[in-house]
């Protein structure tokens, strides 16, 4: 080999190793609703920093519980914010790391077209056996979904109707099977570009639950670790926005 070309081998393989370095995979834990989102947005992530994205999704208390047990998670993306404010006071985050990446808006849907109205009135009909929800007490959610049937009056009437799934993604299945007739879900399983993707929806005004922030946080487990910061900052730009916006969320 001459030494020219010796010398050309020899970058090209400094430049690769660079590369290799530069790039890294970051484990995320993130809220059922939002798993869509994170893969498209990850796509895009990879594309412009090389950064792969391992996800793992599941209901907010589960995520906690996982992380609190040692989970080797570094980003954690939820699906309200009083959980990331904990792991921060507890010592589990950064402090300073956390901001609201998403608002978050809860739906009423049947994939049966004209099902369910526009204002949402077959929930005071009888005309249903099943009505899916998440778990009020570990999905974001549910929680929203039990505050809206109780200002509207209707938690004692429906009683009897519901069907909880263990986060928001079962909540959505058992519709999706015909488990359940209707259900509460996050209008970002059933949105995109604008519009509802099939069956009918009532998107549940904001005034009938409390405000679904949804906040991320870096965890102590990636501190130090350039691309799990470098994740944060992206799902503050534009890209991530154009995202957010097809699938239902706020900004």
């Amino acid at each position: 080999m001459t030494n020219i070309s010796s010398r050309f081998a020899l970058t090209l393989i400094g430049a690769l190793l660079a590369t290799s370095a530069l790039a890294d995979e970051v484990p995320v834990a993130v809220a059922a609703n939002f798993s869509a989102p994170l893969k498209a947005i990850g796509e895009a992530f990879e594309k412009d920093t090389g950064h792969h994205l391992v996800i793992s999704s599941g209901a907010t208390g589960q995520l906690y519980s996982q992380i609190k047990n040692g989970a080797p998670f570094e980003v954690f993306l939820s699906a309200d914010d009083t959980t990331p404010a904990k792991l921060e006071a507890e010592g589990d985050a950064v402090k300073g790391s956390r901001f609201t990446y998403a608002i978050g808006t809860l739906a009423l849907w049947s994939p049966k077209a004209g099902y369910v109205d526009k204002d949402g009135a077959i929930l005071k009909k009888n005309s249903y056996a099943h009505l899916s929800i998440a778990n009020p007490k570990t999905a974001p959610y549910g929680l929203a979904a039990t505050q809206t049937l109780d200002k509207l009056g209707l938690t004692e009437t429906v009683k009897s109707k519901l069907v909880e799934g263990q986060n928001i993604t079962q909540a959505y299945q058992f519709v999706s099977t015909g488990n359940a007739e209707l259900g509460f879900v996050a209008l970002s399983q059933i949105y995109q570009d604008g519009k509802v993707k099939e069956g009918s929806a009532w998107i549940v005004p904001a005034e009938l639950y409390d405000p679904i922030r949804q906040d991320a946080v870096l965890l102590n487990k990636g501190k130090d670790q350039p691309a799990a910061t470098a994740l944060l900052n992206y799902l503050k730009g534009p890209q991530a926005a154009a995202v957010l916006k097809a699938y239902g969320y706020r900004h």
